[in-house]
């Protein structure tokens, strides 16, 4: 009797929700842009095809609804790409086209056209479930006296997908988020083919790609997906190891800063005579105006250039609660030899990627 309790739970638990709720804010978000996206879908193909009605009828097929839900609501899945909302939804829209020319009753069309579609799908690498009603909705629709042509693949079922995708990316950028979603890794900034550092100790693409598609799991989540999902659990286990620490713990406090209009030939002798890679520059009312970094004085003779001339425009800050974690990724890249850490506007410290070697290296196992 214990273990058939046992098996019950077990069985529940498997039935019950499998994905964490999501915020209501980002519930608000995708709702409002699936109604968005479809209404605007709506009436484009009104204008494709004015014939139609845009109030009482709209051009739009049942599918675009379950489109709709995953180019607003999970943009980042594979299965939301523009590639495969498109060519999925066309490609299953012409599977029953074909199927509805055998002229077989409707039940065996209907699953005929569904497992088309699906072949063709897979065999694109364009799958979308939507494209599986698709054709199930164009099969039930369909007139005997009047089949659908590839008119119909144009008007809405092409049209309508593009639609949805330029609007769910419009949406997505007016909205902080990215979509299409990257699949693969961005370039190196260093212009080499080595990964980033913080990707070094990531499996390659292909050992992620295949361990993907062992587990069958090629259709639920990227490569890039995954690589992400590795990086942010090392820099969770990271943030464990080196405890709670901060910014504000770790950071230099007596700072030698230069003001913006200090010219080159000062600048080289502070670097010379402190043996800094980097000086932060102090603006007249006291807040922070940026960092020069010592490779920029390189091949450089023209005395009339400043230390705001010089200065690096794309530097990335901190706060004093920043964890020390997070600036490991920031300094990991080479991009920038030490980060300012900032309250509000004005420099309060600062923390270089030596004193992060020295943290790091006395958290390492003997």
């Amino acid at each position: 009797m214990a273990q058939l309790i046992t098996a019950l739970k077990h069985l529940l638990h498997g039935l019950g929700p499998s994905m964490p709720a999501p915020m209501p804010t980002e519930a608000l978000r995708a709702a409002t842009g699936a109604a968005f996206g479809l209404t605007l879908t709506a009436a484009i193909l009104w204008l494709l095809n004015p014939s139609a009605s845009l109030m009482a009828h709209p051009a739009l097929i049942a599918p675009f609804g379950a489109s709709a839900f995953l180019i607003f609501a999970v943009p980042n899945s594979p299965m939301a790409q523009p590639w495969s909302a498109v060519i999925g939804n066309t490609a299953s829209a012409l599977a029953a086209i074909l199927i509805l020319h055998t002229s077989l009753p409707q039940l065996p069309t209907a699953a005929l056209a569904v497992m088309l579609a699906v072949l063709a799908m897979a065999a694109l690498r364009a799958m979308h479930p939507p494209g599986g009603a698709v054709a199930l909705a164009t099969v039930l629709s369909a007139h005997p006296d009047s089949l659908p042509g590839l008119h119909y693949l144009l008007l809405p079922v092409a049209s309508g997908s593009i639609a949805l995708i330029a609007l769910g990316i419009a949406w997505a950028h007016a909205t902080g988020r990215r979509y299409p979603f990257r699949l693969t890794a961005e370039p190196p900034q260093h212009g080499t083919k080595d990964p980033a550092p913080d990707r070094r100790f990531i499996p390659s693409p292909e050992v992620l790609a295949a361990t993907l598609t062992r587990l069958r799991l090629g259709s639920n989540l990227g490569v890039e997906d995954l690589a992400r999902l590795i990086e942010t659990a090392e820099t969770e286990a990271n943030a464990r190891n080196l405890g709670p620490a901060s910014a504000a713990q770790m950071m230099s406090r007596d700072v030698v800063q230069v003001a913006p209009e200090t010219p080159l030939p000062d600048l080289a002798e502070n670097f010379r005579s402190h043996r800094f890679k980097t000086l932060p520059i102090r603006n007249s009312d006291g807040s922070f105006g940026g960092l020069v970094s010592q490779a920029a004085l390189v091949g450089r003779a023209d005395p009339s250039l400043t230390a705001q001339m010089l200065a690096d425009p794309d530097t990335r800050t901190a706060t004093p609660a920043t964890p020390l974690a997070e600036l490991i990724a920031l300094l990991a890249d080479g991009s920038q030899q030490a980060v300012p850490i900032l309250d509000g506007r004005t420099l309060v410290g600062l923390i270089t990627r030596s004193d992060m070697i020295a943290l790091l290296s006395g958290h390492m196992p003997a």
